[in-house]
Order: structure tokens, then C-alpha cells, then sequence
């Protein structure tokens, strides 16, 4: 035996064995057993972890963190990862299975996951840790009981940006450039609640508004819900919405309910749901290849833009506005030097009351509340003001109340072959009366502006929750 103190490696005639010593990587990661639950129900964990044990905290975010529960000590398991993660799941058994408390308040949950360790067992002895996490929401109990407010948290788009596993429905992100048409729930997930859902929820909260939350999922899962409300809210990117969700708000709305879409880039692409809920299919550019492609009275399910001609059902019969008439705002190279704000051309409407706000004026620009991804409807110009056109599906009750430019990047649009080469479109807030009363602000970014303390889309958004949540 030889002995390098130099390099510190131990040799014999088989070579270094100091390898052979070196830790695993420590990691720990999982996710729910599902996206939604009521208490009462059987939340669980799925757990992989390299290490002996890990810990585990459920906190509900909002105003204030509230831990609920914890345990200092699971044990610790590996778990393979199959080939189809992404698209399949990962099957994982379940870490953790608690009965979730009747006292635990409807909200959005994180859980966090983390692991510690010594390092080697002869080297590399240092106190390694390692954290992973997912989410889950509650639902309400009793709906309707503690609230007359209903907000669906985004999911799907979550679910449909996470690449973990390898693909998501996106190529930027997926292994080798490539999309995905379908993915999984049953994976560590990737969520964007803390990017526009938070926000709006912290403010909330501190200025005494309550909600009771879902899932997009539970839109079409669970709709009896939605009769216990007044008013459903959209915050951010809500993108991806399947068939029975739509059909179902939309008769929540012909009933008399309200609706407000504070978020942008809105059920612009129609999914399908599978395996129960735990999965989604969209082909989206590529419809093509979509298996109820040319089948006979399927094309209403296209997996493809709800505006796509074969489809025939654009979001603006449901919003107001749609992506096809938006697009970008100082975001994927589109009108970097724009203002971010909105130019007010109604200021009388309910909408702007107690806000000052002349014809004319803007708003959002400090926090840039128009931003990233907008949803806008054809414009025509009389008496130097704005109205829709209707010929894109918008309601003809819809009242355009504030717009700023938007444009779509041309590797967006390129493919669908309906596309007018060169438009520009616009961002556009407004409201419209079907039954009940719709609201829309036309970007994703509108959280910002209540993130920045901005004073005006503050009271613009109390005018909202306070009008149409009663």
C-alpha cells in the first residue's frame, strides 16, 4: 500500500480508493399526492431523498406565514425516476399520509423539505443540508361560508411551465430543445404562485379581504362550489384552462356570477385533463399531431389555441379580451421602452371611482402593472376613443375602459396560419354584463402594482372586490 499525503489519496494496485469513499450527493425532493384538498381528506407526500431522514414543515402562505404542522424526523427513502416522469409521473410511495384538520383555513400550503447530513464516512466530513418543496391547496370546508370570494390559483400554467423530469409544454427549457404535449402532476413541481398570486394574496389579507381558494383543476372537478360564491377571481397567468372549466365558469356567469380576471395571456390554450386530474395534454402549435385531430365532432377539444379557427371558441367570449389581440409589453423583446402603465379613456365608469383619474391619464407605470404577457380584443377608434369591433368574439356589452400597446414576437404567431402578418394589438382593461359582471385588466403583471403600494390600482382593485364580491 502506498500512502500520498500530498493529494491525501490512499493507492493500491487497484487504483484510488478514495472515491469509494466520497458521500452521495444529498438531495431531497417530492410532491403532493394531488393538487387540491378539502380537510377532512388524506393529504400525502411522495419523498425521495438520499439521506437516512428528512424533516418536513407545512406552512399556509398569506399576510403571514402560518406554520401548521411539522415532524423533525421521516425516514428517508430513494426513489427511481422513471424514463416518463414528466409526462407519466413518478409513482413515488407515499412519505407522509396526514388527515388534514377541520381548523386549517382554506389557502395556498408549502411544504418544505429538508435534509441534513455529516458528509463522508472517512473524508469530506462537513454538515451538508439540502431543502426541496411543493405545494398544495385547501380548499374551503363549507364553501362560501367565510367568504363570497373565490380565488382559483393557476396550477396548470405551474404544472405546464414544469420541466422537471426533462419536459414541460415548453422546447426553451425541455432536454434537447424538445416540448412536451403532456404532463404530470405526480412530480416535484415548479410553482409561480410567489410571482403575481402572493402579492395580490398578501394584499389582501392586510386590507381585510377574505378568499376561499381552488385549484384550476377544481373548476372542472369540483363545480358545485362555485354556487356558494359571489365572485371568482384570476390573478397572473392563468393560461392553460380545459374545456369543463370554461363551460362551467361561463354558466356561473349566465347565472349571474361575477368574475374578475386580474391576470393576463388568459385560457389562451385549451388542455385536456387526464389520469383524474393528475395529468394534461396540449399539442398546442403542433395540432396537427393531436390524436382528435380530424376525428369527427372532436375538434372543440383541439388541444390547441382556444382562438384557433378550428376550435372556434376564443377566450374573449369568456374574458373580453384575448392573446391573438395582445401580446407582449416590455417582455421577450416586444416594446422594451414602453411605460408599463395604462391611459384611462372612461374615467367616469364605476371602475375608476374615488381614483381622480382624467381621461387620458395612466396609471401602473412606477411597478409596470402592464407587463410581461396582455390580453387585448380588436379596436376601432370613434370620437378619439376606443371600442371593440366584436368580430373576435368580445361581448358586445364590453366597455373598453384603459389600454397600453402590446405586440406578439414573431416566433409566437408565425405558425398559426390565420395570423395577420404585422399586427399590433393592445393590452385592454374593461368590463362587460352577461348575465353576471366580468372584469378584465388584460396583463399578467396587475399584482405588481399592489406589490409597489400604487395607490391608484389599489382603489381600482377594492372598486372591483367590493362591487362584484357581495
Amino acid at each position: 500500500m502506498t500512502v500520498c499525503l500530498a493529494s491525501l489519496c490512499w493507492l493500491t494496485s487497484a487504483g484510488v480508493l478514495a472515491a469509494a469513499d466520497e458521500p452521495r450527493p444529498l438531495f431531497v425532493e417530492g410532491y403532493a399526492g394531488r393538487v387540491s384538498y378539502a380537510p377532512g381528506e388524506d393529504l400525502t407526500l411522495h419523498v425521495s431523498t438520499s439521506a437516512a431522514a428528512f424533516s418536513v414543515e407545512i406552512v399556509r402562505l398569506g399576510a403571514k406565514a402560518e406554520s401548521v404542522w411539522s415532524s423533525a424526523s421521516v425516514a428517508g427513502r430513494e426513489h427511481p425516476v422513471p424514463e416518463d416522469a414528466s409526462s407519466r409521473g413518478c409513482h413515488w410511495p407515499a412519505a407522509v399520509t396526514l388527515k388534514i384538520p377541520a381548523a386549517w383555513r382554506s389557502g395556498y400550503y408549502q411544504v418544505s423539505l429538508r435534509a441534513r447530513d455529516g458528509g463522508g464516512k472517512f473524508i469530506q466530513r462537513n454538515s451538508r443540508t439540502a431543502e426541496g418543496g411543493c405545494y398544495f391547496v385547501l380548499r374551503s370546508a363549507n364553501p362560501g361560508q367565510a367568504s363570497n370570494i373565490l380565488l382559483q390559483l393557476s396550477t396548470h400554467t405551474y404544472n405546464a411551465y414544469n420541466n422537471w423530469g426533462g419536459f414541460s409544454l415548453y422546447a426553451y427549457h425541455g432536454r434537447g430543445g424538445n416540448q412536451g404535449h403532456r404532463v404530470s402532476y405526480e412530480r416535484p413541481p415548479a410553482s409561480l404562485f410567489s410571482n403575481w398570486e402572493q402579492p395580490f394574496v398578501e394584499w389582501a389579507e392586510r386590507n381585510g379581504f377574505i378568499f376561499d381558494y381552488a385549484a384550476n383543476g377544481d373548476l372542472e372537478a369540483h363545480p358545485e362550489i362555485l354556487k356558494s360564491y359571489r365572485l371568482v377571481l384570476s390573478v397572473g397567468h392563468d393560461e392553460y384552462w380545459s374545456a369543463p372549466m370554461r363551460d362551467n365558469l361561463e354558466q356561473f356567469i349566465a347565472d349571474g356570477g361575477n368574475v374578475a380576471f386580474f391576470s393576463g395571456n388568459t385560457c389562451c390554450w385549451q388542455v385536456r385533463t387526464e389520469d383524474d386530474g393528475q395529468a394534461l395534454t396540449c399539442w398546442k402549435q403542433n395540432y396537427l399531431w393531436d390524436p382528435i385531430y380530424g376525428a369527427r365532432d372532436s375538434q372543440a377539444t383541439l388541444s390547441t389555441l382556444w382562438s384557433h379557427h378550428l376550435v372556434k371558441r376564443p377566450e374573449n367570449q369568456l374574458t373580453g379580451v384575448g392573446f391573438l389581440w395582445g401580446g407582449y409589453h416590455k417582455s421577450h423583446g416586444q416594446l422594451m421602452d414602453g411605460s408599463g402603465a395604462y391611459t384611462v379613456h372612461r374615467p367616469d365608469h364605476w371602475l375608476f371611482a374615488g381614483t381622480g383619474l382624467k381621461r387620458g391619464d395612466a396609471f401602473g407605470g412606477k411597478d409596470t402593472i402592464v407587463g410581461y404577457e396582455c390580453d387585448g380584443c380588436e379596436l376601432e377608434w370613434k370620437d378619439g376613443l376606443p371600442a371593440p369591433t366584436y368580430r373576435d368574439g368580445t361581448p358586445s356589452t364590453f366597455t373598453v375602459l384603459g389600454t397600453a400597446p402590446a405586440q406578439w414576437h414573431p416566433d409566437d404567431c408565425q405558425w398559426y396560419e390565420q395570423w395577420e402578418n404585422g399586427r399590433k394589438g393592445n393590452a385592454v382593461l374593461g368590463v362587460y354584463t352577461r348575465g353576471g359582471t366580468v372584469f378584465t385588466c388584460g396583463s399578467t403583471d396587475w399584482a405588481h402594482g399592489l406589490r409597489g403600494g400604487d395607490v391608484i390600482v389599489d382603489r381600482i382593485t377594492r372598486n372591483v372586490l367590493e362591487k362584484l364580491g357581495r
